[in-house]
């Protein structure tokens, strides 16, 4: 029987912990796609045409952009577990909101709050994964938060499948007081405490992280900017230097192709895809299958990650979507009988489409974004680009119901299937490799300096 490590045991807790907010998310994600069925079909006098369901499901990004421009501020200042725990309480109220809505308006509201407190919390859970596990590992403990956002997005469309919208919303605040409690014995991020010049034994300790970890980060810096306050990143000399924009350049693009591959269009509208698209499954039960392969094949980007690294599954991801979302597009364009094999086209195309994202554009993106970005400017970089990620998730939202009409279904679906193609192309040519590398490590490789110390990484490879 294999003995796991303090280590790996405590990091895996944090992570644990830190994921909830995550789960909360894919709850967020997922509840339009339950919920506006249930409305119409119990309360009809809330929504009264195609342009307010559109809102219902758009309006969180929005609210979400507007949240993660606070976030960087917020993280750096009070610290990324903080941050986090003080979202907790405001998202419980923002679902209660949303449940006691007596009219659309009020429903609004509810879905801006539950959507401003995903901006909170989006970019400090996968900073503070990040920065809290060990290089070894921090692959495949980095993917769990994405795992858990699809875990919230099919116990949305489970428990939506048979409960009324409103008690839906009262679950999703439970999650929130859990979230509150979990945050309470976490310690906070070590990088964190040291860029406060706050000492951070105690955590650095707790975490058991290794001396790989700890050396290479403390280390890192040169003498001069252990001296020296650093400069503002909007001076033209630190954001246009290589060590920040190169990074936020790969940063911006991987968040801004996993939206427009068309992703949440897919998650928010599922039951009315399925339904529009004549498909032979019941679109309700269609939709948690959805939500199944996306679970599964999110568990099966975790385990992988760490192994085959970054790149190869980004491009295996970038590859299938591609060909699936032609394959969604060709349903729509011939219309098949639904009695034929053909019928299943629909579905198949979804549930490929699905386990290519999850294998690489649904997680490896937010991975990245607590890896990438250089120490000083990590919450401020990672902030910027949740806010990318979301004002692109808003626009594909907001958008899908006016391409349908102005491409068709078919355009919309093939549209979305050349940003996938693009996404494979920029991946090849511009997405460095980070697995193994502690967060030190990368930031020198951006500034272009070598490595003044080797490590031999088998010797810590070994306690995990």
């Amino acid at each position: 029987m294999t003995k796991l490590s303090p280590a790996f045991v405590r990091q895996l807790y944090l992570t644990f912990g830190a994921s909830l907010a995550f789960l909360i998310i894919g709850l967020v994600r997922g509840y339009s796609a339950s919920a506006l069925p249930s409305i119409q079909a119990h309360d009809p006098h809330l929504i009264q045409h195609s342009e307010q369901k559109s809102w219902i499901g758009a309006i969180p990004p929005l609210g979400a952009f507007l949240g993660s421009m606070c976030s960087g501020p917020l993280m750096q200042r009070a610290g990324r577990r903080r941050a986090l725990q003080l979202a907790a309480p405001l998202w419980g109220a923002a679902w209660l909101v949303l449940g006691f809505a007596p009219n659309f308006p009020v429903v609004l509201i509810g879905r801006f709050m539950t959507g401003l407190c995903v901006g909170f919390v989006l970019a400090p859970v996968q900073v503070y994964v990040s920065e809290c596990c060990d290089p070894e590992i921090r692959g495949r403990l980095g993917s769990l938060p994405t795992l858990s956002m699809s875990l919230g997005i099919l116990i949305s469309y489970v428990a939506g499948s048979w409960l009324y919208w409103r008690y839906l919303a009262f679950l999703s605040a439970s999650f929130c007081g859990a979230l509150f409690v979990i945050l309470f014995p976490l310690p906070e991020s070590p990088v964190w405490l040291a860029s406060r010049g706050l000492d951070s034994e105690a955590e650095v300790t707790w975490l058991h992280l290794s001396e790989h970890a700890v050396r290479v980060e403390r280390d890192d810096d040169e003498k001069s900017e252990k001296t020296e306050e650093p400069k503002s990143l909007f001076t033209r000399e630190v954001f246009f230097s290589s060590a920040v924009m190169r990074p936020l350049v790969v940063g911006f693009a991987l968040l801004f192709f996993q939206q427009f591959s068309g992703i949440d269009a897919v998650i928010f509208f599922t039951v009315e895809i399925f339904q529009s698209a004549g498909s032979t499954l019941d679109a309700m039960t269609a939709t948690v299958v959805v939500g199944v392969v996306q679970l599964l094949s999110n568990g099966v980007s975790t385990m992988l990650v760490d192994r085959s690294g970054r790149r190869p599954l980004l491009l295996l991801s970038g590859a299938t979507m591609c060909l699936s979302m032609l394959s969604m597009g060709a349903a729509f364009y011939f219309e098949f009988e639904h009695e034929s094999l053909l019928g299943y086209l629909p579905i198949a195309s979804l549930v490929v489409f699905m386990l290519g994202f999850s294998l690489g554009f649904g997680g490896l993106p937010f991975l990245l974004l607590g890896e990438l970005f250089p120490t000083h400017y990590r919450s401020q970089l990672s902030a910027m680009a949740s806010a990318v990620n979301l004002l692109s998730m808003f626009t594909v939202i907001k958008s899908y119901h006016s391409l349908e009409h102005l491409l068709t279904s078919a355009g919309t679906f093939w549209m979305y299937a050349c940003f996938c193609a693009v996404a494979f192309v920029f991946v090849l040519t511009m997405v460095p490799e980070t697995k193994g590398k502690s967060l030190a490590e990368i930031e020198r490789a951006f500034r272009g300096k070598k490595k003044k110390e080797n490590i031999n990484l088998q010797d810590v490879q070994t306690k995990f």
